[in-house]
C-alpha cells in the first residue's frame, strides 16, 4: 500500500507539475485570445467608424444634392413666371394689333367704295347725272359712316401697352 501511496504521491506531484506547466500555456492561450479579441474589438470600431463616416458623407451629398434641385426648381419657377408674363403682354399685344387689321380691313373696303364711286366719269361710262349725283351722296354717306372715319375713331397703337 505504501507504494501505492508512493506512487500516488509521485504521480500526484507529476500532476501537480502537469497542471503547472498547463496552467502557464493556458494563461498565454488565455493572454493570446485575449489580445486576438482587443485588436477584433479596435478592428470592428474602426470599421463601425469608417461605416459612419461613409453614411454621413452620403447623407451629406444627398443633401447638398437636394439644396441644389431646390435652387435649380426655384429658377426654372422664376423663369417660367417671366416666360408667362411675356406671353401674356404679347398675346394682349397681338389682340390689340388683329383689332387694328380689322379696322384697317374695313377702311379700306370704305375707301375703294368711295373711289370707285367717284371714279365714274358720266360721259365716258353712259351714267346720267341723276346717278352722278346719287353715287356722290353715296360716296358722302360713306365718308360720313363712322366706322370709317379715322378722325373720330382712331387706331389703337401697340405704345399703350405697359409692360
Amino acid at each position: 500500500m505504501a507504494s501505492s501511496s508512493g506512487t500516488s504521491s509521485g504521480s500526484g506531484s507529476g500532476s501537480g507539475s502537469y497542471t503547472l506547466l498547463n496552467s502557464g500555456s493556458e494563461e498565454d492561450l488565455q493572454q493570446l485570445m485575449d489580445e486576438r479579441k482587443r485588436k477584433r474589438m479596435i478592428s470592428n470600431r474602426e470599421s463601425a467608424r469608417r461605416s459612419r463616416m461613409k453614411k454621413q458623407k452620403y447623407l451629406d451629398d444627398l443633401m447638398s444634392q437636394l439644396s441644389n434641385l431646390m435652387k435649380e426648381n426655384n429658377e426654372i419657377l422664376t423663369s417660367m413666371s417671366v416666360t408667362t408674363q411675356n406671353y401674356l403682354n404679347i398675346e394682349a399685344e397681338n389682340s390689340i394689333l388683329r383689332a387694328q387689321v380689322s379696322e384697317l380691313k374695313q377702311r379700306f373696303e370704305s375707301l375703294t367704295k368711295i373711289t370707285s364711286v367717284l371714279s365714274y366719269n358720266g360721259n365716258d361710262n353712259g351714267i346720267s347725272n341723276d346717278q352722278i349725283i346719287y353715287e356722290s351722296s353715296l360716296a358722302d354717306a360713306l365718308i360720313q359712316n363712322e366706322s370709317w372715319n379715322f378722325m373720330y375713331h382712331p387706331i389703337m397703337t401697340a405704345d399703350i401697352m405697359q409692360y
